[in-house]
């Protein structure tokens, strides 16, 4: 939905004669689709497990892709279609497998959440190489039928034969959760650091993801030849998996919200150097950067929501965090599509895209220590004289 958007963006605003901002809405309504969705979608992999959700979803989200290529005529219908889509989406967005990973992994637990969430950065590196190869030989009809079968094969493959539940999330009756610790969902919706974590993600994912969705269309505008420009979006792909596994590395070793300021911090570089229309090298360096804060930010959500929140409820805490993040990943390329359309360039939006990362660094220096901190340094600490059960008070009251 997102990563291919500017691949189909030139062609159908061509062939149709739609605004840009008229195609981008689409992805707003499917970002806010999706956004909605999630919380039911972490509640029901919660209650039922991870394939039971994930499975149908991917068969849905490959039907949708085929809907596009064969009734998306219009403005409306590619807007209902992209609904559609981002309701399916809900059930194979990073949710279940975060849950299995947090659930799986206490020590390492940034490793493992890097390593398995870089799957995001791999696919951001080449199906929009495979999307663009499709457009350029059987249209963009038959890019979306081509993308259809990629999803189903590769998905499909992936979540029916690897994917297993821990064996903690195997409890009867389809209430796991009850026996892990931390805050019911009702709990988290009432603590600040919930709403710090929204504040802070939602801000990050309007920049990094307005940014990315519209390169392609920027440096074909600035001259750059629409296969060559696409080409730039596979140095956001490597970047995205070359932050998710750095920061998931930095996590078990630094503070969580230090790791999370430096690497929101980069991208403010990366929308310094498109601000200054310098040559294709210096624009594949910006996607370079804004890509590294765009691949530690499903890691570092599960993992604060981990520490912070814990695990009880971690399926419908981490769908709330997600539908905040969705709808900022939808209305960051709809607000770049709409200040192209005023003002005839990107720089205003770009601006403000950067101030809006200035506070999510902001925001997360405020936070406190961690709530649920590694099982291995709650036994260190008792034997300090400071128990990790005496922690949670004082630091829900700081908050």
């Amino acid at each position: 939905m997102v990563f291919t958007f500017g691949v189909f963006l030139l062609p159908l605003t061509k062939d149709f004669g739609w605004s840009r901002s008229d195609a981008s809405l689409a992805l707003v309504v499917g970002s806010l689709a999706t956004g909605l969705c999630v919380p039911l979608a972490g509640r029901l992999v919660d209650k039922f497990g991870i394939r039971k959700v994930t499975i149908p979803a991917i068969v849905l989200f490959a039907l949708s892709l085929v809907a596009l290529a064969l009734f998306a005529n219009t403005p409306t219908k590619f807007v209902l279609i992209y609904a559609f889509m981002g309701v399916v989406a809900a059930g194979q967005t990073p949710l279940p497998y975060a849950k299995s990973i947090s659930a799986w992994f206490d020590d390492k637990r940034g490793l493992a959440l890097g390593i398995a969430m870089s799957g995001v950065g791999l696919g951001a590196a080449l199906v929009p190489q495979f999307a663009q190869l499709l457009v350029n030989n059987v249209g963009w009809r038959g890019a979306y039928i081509g993308l259809a079968v990629l999803t189903f094969v590769v998905g499909l493959t992936a979540a029916g034969l690897a994917l297993r539940e821990p064996p903690q999330l195997q409890g009867q009756k389809g209430e796991p959760a009850a026996v892990l610790p931390g805050k019911t969902a009702r709990e988290a919706l009432r603590s600040g650091v919930f709403w710090k974590l929204v504040i802070a993600f939602v801000s990050v994912a309007l920049a990094t993801n307005g940014v990315i969705a519209h390169v392609v269309p920027m440096l074909v505008d600035r001259g750059v030849d629409a296969s060559v420009a696409t080409r730039a979006m596979a140095f956001a792909g490597l970047a995205l998996i070359g932050g998710r596994l750095l920061a998931g590395a930095m996590l078990d070793r630094y503070f969580a919200p230090y790791v999370a300021v430096f690497f929101f911090a980069i991208p403010l570089l990366g929308i310094g150097l498109l601000l200054t229309s310098l040559g294709t090298t210096y624009a594949a360096l910006a996607v370079v950067l804004v890509g590294l804060g765009l691949g530690a930010e499903v890691d570092l959500i599960a993992f604060m929501l981990s520490r912070y929140l814990g695990l009880k409820s971690f399926g419908e805490i981490y769908g709330y965090l997600f539908a905040a993040f969705m709808l900022g990943t939808g209305v960051g390329p709809f607000a770049m599509g709409a200040v192209f359309d005023a003002t005839g360039n990107y720089d205003a939006a770009l601006f403000g895209l950067g101030g809006l990362l200035l506070l999510s660094c902001f925001v997360l220096i405020s936070f406190g220590q961690y709530v649920y901190p590694q099982a291995q340094k709650s036994v260190s600490s008792r034997s300090e004289a400071q128990p990790a059960q005496a922690l949670s008070p004082s630091v829900d009251a700081a908050q």
